[in-house]
């Protein structure tokens, strides 16, 4: 049986500010397998650390990040008073770890012109045990990066069932496909978000390539006794 990669989906959001460099450190040095995180570009081409679009939700700013400088942006704060972090101070956490790193394009909604090019480029200044694995919803996005660096790992992020998963991922040079739910495939697939333990005992057992989960030191234990 293939081992499941875990990873903690945005950190350890049950515990930590989601997306936040407290919650990543913690689970840089708990045990942790994989870390999962979503980037987008500030309004002067910044890549930071965080799942929406807006501000709204997860700090005390409003708005979209698109629409502010890093100067600007800097000056919010997420739940537990750290600033919106840069991907260059989550990249300082990770690099050298035992960690496997999923990197999600943010781009499903706002498509920042040129964040490929500015991410990959970032990604190359530091040394990671693993090779990053990059995602996204949108397929534009990596194809972008393909013709980038065709060399890195890239993978389709989907909610809707996928026909023929073998045949998409072979067509579009794709290392894997990360669904919501499992597919009947041999393919590779990381699957999200995965928080119930019932659910994650059955990818165990299938023995799909990784989870995303909101717990990870949950996950670990019930990986253990599986």
């Amino acid at each position: 049986m293939t081992q499941t990669i875990i990873f903690a989906h945005r950190g350890l959001p049950v515990k930590f500010a989601e997306n936040s460099l407290q919650g990543f450190k913690y689970a840089a040095t708990h045990g942790a397998e994989g870390v999962e995180f979503d980037v987008h570009l500030t309004k002067d081409k910044v890549p930071v650390v965080m799942h929406d679009e807006t501000l709204d939700r997860t700090t005390n700013g409003t708005g979209y990040i698109k629409d502010y400088t890093l100067n600007e942006i800097r000056k919010f704060h997420l739940e537990n008073g750290e600033p919106v972090p840069l991907l260059s101070e989550l990249f300082e956490i990770l690099q050298d770890k035992d960690l496997y790193i999923n990197l999600e394009f943010k781009t499903n909604k706002i498509h920042d012109v040129g964040i490929e090019a500015i991410v990959l480029s970032l990604a190359k200044q530091y040394h990671f045990v693993h090779p990053i694995i990059f995602s996204s919803f949108n397929y534009q996005t990596l194809k972008n990066c393909q013709k980038i660096d065709a060399q890195q790992q890239y993978c389709f992020l989907t909610k809707m069932p996928i026909p023929f998963p073998a045949h998409f991922i072979a067509k579009n040079h794709f290392a894997a496909i990360h669904p919501h739910w499992y597919l009947p495939s041999k393919i590779t697939q990381r699957i999200w978000t995965v928080d119930k333990v019932s659910t994650a005992k059955k990818y165990f057992k299938l023995g799909v390539a990784g989870i995303f989960t909101n717990n990870f030191e949950l996950m670990n234990r019930v990986k253990q006794r599986v």
